[in-house]
């Protein structure tokens, strides 16, 4: 038997904030085991310059909307603020939503976002996956209500910070994405709770194995790191329907045909083809697939996700 745990991504694009209250609040009350939103001030897909929202303030104005859900950034964009200021406002998250928040943080990608607003995107992806390592440390002991200092050299200069109140959970979840293999690896073996990579099974299982080897070199334990697979998806029973959907959903999206999601990427089919893309994840120790959803959000794949396909997969 597998127990598989469900998460959706609202894109936060080309929305409009009704849209986004509703669908949330249908993933909730339907059992979703999480919710996530993007953290960018840019349009990653298709035309950049169209319509997002802010992360953090979607997440807060979803705590009051939804009853259940664990909520969170997937992923943070490090680069965007101070990680004093992260661990503010996810702690205040977990105070708004009774106690359901994630951290997620990621080294983040997009250079147009960085240059528009001025923000330090460092000289590459190495160093801002270095900054990345040295602001998770930080976040997680400020959580955790230390007092942090830096040490010399680093990007931070934090001088006896100590954060009140703590969360309501006694140990607020870390969610970490990227595939990295020597760096952010890394990172997830040091303070992950959970991570977030997409790709086909054979590059995640060899993945997964590097993941290993940076937790014996750490001491860390693999099995308290939840894996995490990442994916777009559309179930319908016709598959000219769902080309048909898809479609649709890219062209509001302002996406270009040839920027769309990939084989291993986007999973579409009836409920027993996505089940059974599931299961080639599941059996690498994957136990949990979240998936994206560009607006205008489907219905029909949100309710029959876990409606139909969850119960083939546990099944086994």
């Amino acid at each position: 038997m597998t127990d598989l745990r469900l998460g959706i991504i609202l894109r936060s694009q080309s929305t409009d904030w009704p849209a986004m209250l509703d669908a949330a609040r249908r993933v909730d009350r339907l059992g979703y085991d999480h919710l996530w939103t993007w953290d960018h001030l840019y349009a990653i897909c298709g035309d950049p310059y169209q319509s997002i929202f802010e992360g953090y303030s979607v997440l807060a104005a979803w705590a009051m909307a939804t009853e259940r859900i664990r909520l969170g950034l997937l992923v943070g964009a490090n680069t965007f603020r101070n990680p004093g200021l992260v661990a503010k406002s996810v702690a205040t998250l977990d105070h708004i939503s009774g106690g359901r928040a994630i951290a997620g943080l990621g080294g983040a990608w997009f250079d147009l976002e960085h240059e528009a607003h001025g923000i330090d995107f460092g000289s590459g992806f190495g160093q801002r996956l270095d900054w990345l390592d040295e602001s998770v440390a930080a976040v997680r002991r400020l959580l955790d209500g230390e007092t942090v200092t830096s040490e010399p050299g680093g990007r931070y200069a934090f001088d006896r910070a100590i954060h009140h109140p703590v969360p309501v959970q006694r140990h607020l979840p870390i969610m970490i994405g990227g595939g990295g293999e020597k760096k952010t690896l890394r990172t997830v073996a040091r303070y992950a709770d959970l991570w977030n990579v997409f790709g086909s099974p054979d590059e995640l299982a060899r993945k997964d194995g590097i993941l290993r080897a940076h937790c014996a070199d750490v001491g860390r334990d693999p099995s308290l790191i939840e894996r995490t697979i990442s994916c777009t998806m559309l179930i319908r029973d016709d598959p000219a329907e769902g080309r048909r959907v898809w479609a649709e959903q890219m062209e509001h999206n302002r996406t270009p045909r040839e920027d769309w999601d990939g084989p291993e990427t986007f999973w579409d089919g009836n409920v027993e083809q996505v089940a059974e893309k599931i299961r080639r994840y599941t059996t690498l120790g994957f136990s949990t697939v979240i998936v994206e959803l560009p607006a205008p959000y489907d219905v029909e794949t949100i309710e029959r996700l876990i409606g139909e396909v969850k119960p083939l997969v546990d099944a086994g």
